[in-house]
């Protein structure tokens, strides 16, 4: 998810910036929803599990996203404190930022740059935008699938296969579902709810409840285990819920709300206990606006080393 940051910048007015581009920011919407899958069967004939599979194998069909995409991040969250009992808690300005990424799937490398006071002027930065890992999370693109594990920015990922996870054999398609159970599936109107429950470790398959087109199975929202990393304290499980877009056919994250929840423990005597998270940023929220996918980027953009070459073509 991120790191909460103990060395506070002056970041006073960036908080105010975030508020009002969330304020009038439209989410991007495609000229139409990715095209569904052929031949789908209807959702009355399949097992809960099975239904899982067919979503997992249309989210798939638009796998890999586009070689490169850009777009601006905008955070805000509160401090843990207000200035009075019926008040609001105060803005936490230091950790409230808006911030722009050149992104190059093939290995997720990016440059990003903070915005303040509107102007894109912040220092050139590598970074690897990702989910469940001490950093911001992303990219629009994610993959939504992805087991989550330790992704160190150094790291260079595998680049995303081209196939779906499914085989064909004659006529014959195989849908597979080995890393959750659907214990529940609702109808809500013309959407899909599902409830999914990890068959092996939580902390890895971290899908907890997805909704889906009834008709299409394309993804329409989800809510998924993440992590706040805290900096000389522990590691605090989140729960984050998307909105999704689409964008050229693509599934893009275009919302996070997040919310830091306790850890349950159990000690030697086996007795139970929750440690509460106090700190700043117990509800963050994350909006990813001006989605693009260019169609090139220039290679110095990935390549850190070079950064200081180029300070005065950076792009804004």
């Amino acid at each position: 998810m991120f790191t909460r940051s103990l060395l506070r910048r002056a970041a006073l007015g960036i908080f105010g910036l975030a508020l009002i581009a969330a304020l009038v920011y439209v989410p991007p919407s495609a000229s139409a929803d990715p095209q569904p899958a052929p031949s789908l069967p209807p959702y009355q004939s399949l097992t809960p599990v099975r239904l899982l599979g067919y979503i997992r194998r249309v989210y798939r069909l638009r796998r890999p996203p586009p070689p490169y995409e850009t777009y601006t991040l905008v955070r805000a969250q509160n401090s843990n404190y207000s200035v009075g009992p019926d008040q609001p808690p105060v803005p936490d300005y230091a950790n409230s930022y808006t911030r722009k990424y050149w992104v190059r799937n093939l290995d997720r490398a990016a440059l990003m740059r903070q915005v303040d006071r509107g102007d894109t002027d912040g220092q050139l930065m590598f970074d690897r935008p990702a989910l469940n890992q001490p950093r911001d999370p992303g990219p629009a693109t994610a993959d939504l699938f992805e087991p989550a594990h330790p992704q160190p920015l150094n790291v260079i990922p595998t680049p995303e296969p081209t196939n779906g996870p499914y085989k064909t054999i004659g006529s014959v398609v195989v849908v597979g579902e080995s890393d959750y159970n659907v214990p529940k599936v609702t109808v809500e109107g013309d959407t899909l709810h599902l409830i999914l429950t990890p068959r092996r470790d939580p902390e890895r398959n971290v899908l907890r409840e997805i909704w889906v087109d009834k008709h299409t199975f394309v993804l329409r929202k989800v809510i998924a285990h993440d992590r706040l990393f805290v900096q000389g304290d522990d590691v605090y499980p989140v729960i984050f819920t998307y909105t999704l877009g689409y964008l050229d056919g693509y599934v893009v994250i275009t919302h996070l709300d997040g919310i830091v929840l306790p850890i349950v423990r159990k000690d030697r005597s086996g007795t139970i206990g929750e440690k509460t998270y106090t700190g700043d940023g117990q509800k963050v929220t994350y909006d990813y606006q001006d989605i693009t996918f260019p169609g090139s980027l220039p290679s110095w953009y990935f390549d850190p080393r070079t950064y200081a070459q180029h300070q005065d073509d950076a792009p804004e």
